[in-house]
């Protein structure tokens, strides 16, 4: 069975989203919302990671480097200036997506598998992580206007 692999996936997945969340806001601390909700989003993938513990007892975890080089790649530090801020709220979009199928996955092999607890524990997980998506989604469309077209209007 190769659950423990996707177990260790998004075990891993949920840990650098979290620390990638909380990288962010503090890099991008001048912007409040940034600054708040970045946090608040960081606290609920460190609850993910939680969550995931018992499961990854009983089927075990098998480690893979996609999350932390996804991690290394796009957050290794933040950028600075409205352009940065767009570019890292992306990265952070990139890795709740690869987050949020990696849930469906999960979700999948709970079903075959008939597993109450781990449907359980992807339902709730895989709808806060579509509330990060949100989020990072109509921030982005937030900054995407001011970053490419204010900054470089003004004489």
């Amino acid at each position: 069975m190769h659950l423990a692999t996707y177990v260790g996936l998004q075990h891993t997945a949920s840990r650098t989203l979290a620390d990638s969340f909380r990288q962010v806001a503090e890099g991008h601390a001048a912007e409040p919302d940034v600054h708040s909700l970045c946090h608040t989003l960081a606290r609920m993938s460190d609850a993910h990671v939680d969550r995931l513990a018992p499961l990854a007892e009983r089927y075990g975890e098998q480690r893979e480097d996609e999350p932390e080089r996804l991690h290394a790649d796009g957050l290794s530090r933040t950028r600075s200036g409205g352009v940065g801020l767009l570019r890292d709220l992306q990265d952070l979009y990139t890795l709740a997506s690869f987050t949020d199928i990696t849930w469906t996955v999960l979700g999948q092999a709970a079903q075959g598998t008939r597993d109450r607890e781990l449907l359980n524990v992807v339902d709730t997980c895989k709808t806060d992580t579509q509330r990060q998506l949100k989020w990072l989604n109509t921030r982005i469309k937030q900054a995407a206007p001011q970053a490419l077209i204010a900054s470089t209007a003004a004489p």
